[in-house]
């Protein structure tokens, strides 16, 4: 490592991300880790601070605050990870809110698999050209996205993605778009 100069693209940036019960294990540690790798701050915030959630494979995930704590405009992005979680996810009107805030301010909005359904309940999605897992293509047609089976989208601040396999493609997106934005709000 003698010389080698190592750059974070990502200091001085902070994330959100979401997590319940049963996440997708790699759809919520392999972005997290990119991001930190990256120099990011990356919160992870539940519906309760301090609880281990654990994954649809049994990886364990502490969350660092709870959705009633966070600030927002604290955050340059957010990141919504798929399996079961997301369903449970958009039942919360805090996590709503904090969707809805990062969409109007224009922040990154990351979203794999099946984690459209958040954005859904969100009421972002309408003429959103977007991806997820095929098995929630109708549900993101019928709330008015434009649904593409490709490794992962960028439309403006919203990056999508299908699933595991699709990770690279996504978090390269992810961390280009964040990388670009800067805000106050």
């Amino acid at each position: 490592m003698k010389g080698k100069i190592v750059i974070m693209r990502l200091k001085g940036k902070k994330v959100l991300a979401f997590i319940h019960d049963d996440f997708e294990d790699l759809e919520l540690w392999y972005p997290i880790l990119r991001l930190r790798e990256e120099g990011a701050v990356v919160d992870i915030v539940g519906e309760e601070a301090n609880k281990i959630y654990k994954g649809k494979y049994g990886v364990p995930a502490k969350s660092d605050f709870s959705f009633s704590e966070v600030v927002p405009s604290k955050y340059d992005a957010l990141l919504v990870p798929g399996g079961w979680a997301p369903d449970k996810l958009r039942r919360f009107k805090e996590v709503i809110d904090i969707v809805r805030h990062m969409d109007k301010n224009k922040k990154p909005i990351g979203q794999i698999c099946h984690a459209g359904w958040v954005l859904i309940s969100a009421k972002i999605l309408n003429g959103r050209k977007v991806t997820s897992t095929p098995g929630i293509r109708d549900d993101m047609e019928n709330a008015g996205a434009i649904w593409l089976d490709v490794p992962s989208v960028v439309d403006g601040h919203i990056i999508s993605s299908r699933r595991p396999p699709d990770l690279p493609e996504y978090m390269r997106n992810f961390i280009n778009v964040l990388e670009k934005t800067s805000f106050e709000d």
